[in-house]
């Protein structure tokens, strides 16, 4: 493997519904499986999924969430599409956030069968994802 990949693990209540949103919901792989934890490939990112006792829902974005910044709007919004025609769970619509600014970019959080909170963005202005340390705005001011 030539190329730095991250990777994280987080909490979910089984495999079936597991499989159902992040397989044929996202589109991940399946790599290693057992009963109580999975390997999943997203955009060439491992996801670890391990069983658990049921955690209880964020009243909102933070403090936590993960998901992918996109290279191109088309990548972007062809997920978008994709979890439209899958009828995945959009916790947060499809947003054009900071029109014209530097950090100006577009996102859609999903949230999963256990109440994980997954967010999608692509920036107009690729400089924006590390970068524009000018701005002192990082998120919404609620979530």
């Amino acid at each position: 493997m030539s190329k730095t990949i991250f990777h994280l693990a987080f909490p979910i209540e089984n495999i079936t519904d597991t499989k159902k949103f992040y397989v044929d919901g996202l589109g991940c792989t399946v790599g290693r499986q057992t009963a109580n934890s999975m390997i999943l490939n997203l955009y060439g990112h491992q996801l670890v999924a391990h069983v658990t006792e049921k955690i209880p829902p964020q009243t909102g974005i933070y403090p936590r969430h993960f998901g992918i910044v996109f290279p191109t709007f088309a990548d972007w919004q062809a997920l978008l599409d994709r979890s439209t025609a899958q009828n995945l769970n959009f916790y947060q619509s499809a947003k054009h956030r900071f029109s014209g600014a530097i950090t100006e970019h577009r996102t859609f959080f999903l949230t999963d069968p256990f109440a994980n909170l997954l967010e999608f963005k692509y920036y107009t202005h690729s400089e924006a994802i590390f970068g524009a340390s000018e701005f002192s705005q990082v998120g919404d001011l609620t979530g």
